[in-house]
């Protein structure tokens, strides 16, 4: 059987997954919503097109992982930031494994949120110098510092790269140079073609297939529709930890 029609499997099972971890979830707590232009409820639903991964990307875990989380997000988006906290317990579940990858892109939503482009620029100025490492860093400190909704004082920025050990005056060469700004646009017309409409929009992607989870999906939503995913894949266990 060719390549591409044995993950059709997983990619069919991991829609109704999804509606299964959405319906458990929606009874429990409630859903977090996303930050929206406009709002999205066609959860579940293939993605119209999307960028698939390559080295340029910002990932945390294996790249060469058969799962991939693909976020799109805002830095200022206080959904983004709990959907934060739930991808890295996420990869602290899965990322031993190499079962799994979490790859960041930026989808600063600026008719809402007009500082969080330049955050997005100054995250890839830090990993201009640390690479993903200091990508992830940086991101996670910024959710840290901002109250969220464009609360961020841009001031901070600087303030941010020096707190994770990177050079600043070489950082605030990188921003004010605007040398990432097409690379943040870029990454925002990829999301709006693949069917973005707020923010995190989260794509799971098997192979060249993906689908769209949307909402700030909590982290049993999130095993639920990983495991399910992984079990599909030719001898593939669900995980192999056991936390």
């Amino acid at each position: 059987m060719p390549k591409e029609q044995n993950l059709s499997v997983p990619i069919a099972i991991v829609v109704a997954g999804a509606m299964v971890a959405g319906a458990l979830f929606f009874a429990g707590r409630g859903a977090e919503p996303t930050a929206q232009v406009p709002v999205d409820t066609t959860g579940g639903n293939t993605v119209n097109t999307f960028v698939p991964v390559t080295s340029a990307d910002h990932i945390l875990g294996n790249p060469d992982a058969p799962v991939k989380v693909i976020e799109y997000a805002d830095l200022e988006c206080p959904y983004c930031k709990t959907f934060n906290t739930t991808m890295h317990q996420v990869m602290d579940y899965y990322g031993a494994s190499g079962k799994v990858a979490w790859v960041y892109r930026p989808f600063p939503l600026s008719s809402i949120h007009s500082k969080a482009p330049k955050e997005a620029e100054a995250a890839e100025c830090a990993a201009d110098q640390g690479g993903d490492t200091s990508f992830f860093k940086y991101i996670d400190r910024v959710y840290e510092v901002t109250p969220g909704n464009n609360g961020l004082d841009l001031a901070q920025l600087p303030i941010i790269a020096n707190d994770i050990g990177i050079n600043v005056d070489t950082f605030n060469q990188c921003l004010s140079s605007n040398k990432y700004q097409k690379r943040v646009q870029d990454s925002y017309a990829e999301a709006i073609a693949a069917g973005g409409q707020g923010t995190p929009f989260t794509l799971i992607m098997v192979g060249t297939d993906s689908v769209v989870l949307n909402d700030a999906q909590q982290y049993d939503s999130m095993r639920a529709v990983i495991d399910t995913v992984l079990s599909g894949l030719p001898g593939g266990a669900a995980t192999t930890t056991t936390q």
